[in-house]
């Protein structure tokens, strides 16, 4: 019989194999995106991607993250 520790063990093996495949993946997705937009003379701007910071997710279940406060003219507390 396995054991929890030879599962949680197998997981994890699991869990590198799967974002190995999905680094190659993306990997041959851009390529194929460079691809086309050269074939056909898109450029980031077409396709507004231009004047705006690149955000890489680690993941496509995170979420973003929220945008900062805005100015509060109020003074800052300070803790003692």
């Amino acid at each position: 019989m396995t054991t929890y520790k030879e599962l949680q063990a197998q997981i994890e093996q699991l869990r590198k194999q799967a974002e190995e495949l999905r680094q190659a993946e993306i990997a041959d997705v851009i390529t194929e995106i460079k691809a086309k937009m050269n074939e056909y003379g898109i450029t980031g701007a077409d396709l507004g991607l231009m004047g705006k910071k690149r955000i890489m997710k680690g993941s496509p279940a995170m979420t973003p993250e929220a945008p900062a406060p805005a100015h509060v003219d109020a003074p800052a507390s300070s803790e003692m």
